[in-house]
């Protein structure tokens, strides 16, 4: 079993919000190991981030993700979505949010959430 790693996913219209996101919390994310659906991973390698990408969640990194939720190697999930926006692959992204429930992986859908997980978990660490 692999932990320690947080698998980065965003919507093209919250990509920006994501490496925003990657870059306040850039201490704390040291920790982990970071893998990401294709373009949203350029973005944070392009911000100074080390990320192993997987392909674009249309073309397949939505599944290539939920394949590591399933044998247990995502410690937590962040997926910024777009609410407003139209995807064809919503299929894949109800998949990746239905795994995270089967095997009780958290997922935080924006930076309100992630940051709240964020905190819960300095606070664990803080707490041993």
């Amino acid at each position: 079993m692999v932990k320690n790693r947080i698998a980065l996913i965003a919507h093209d219209g919250k990509k920006a919000e994501m490496v925003a996101f990657l870059n306040q919390n850039k201490k704390f994310l040291t920790n982990f190991k970071l893998v990401a659906t294709g373009t949203t991973g350029k973005h944070a390698i392009e911000a100074g981030f080390e990320v192993k990408c997987y392909k674009s969640g249309p073309l397949g990194g939505d599944a290539q993700i939920g394949g590591l939720i399933s044998e247990d190697k995502i410690s937590m999930v962040f997926f910024f979505r777009d609410p407003l926006g139209k995807h064809p692959h919503e299929p894949d992204v109800q998949m990746l949010m239905r795994l995270c429930d089967v095997h009780n992986v958290p997922l935080a859908t924006n930076p309100a959430g992630a940051n709240l997980m964020i905190k819960g978990l300095q606070e664990n660490t803080v707490n041993r």
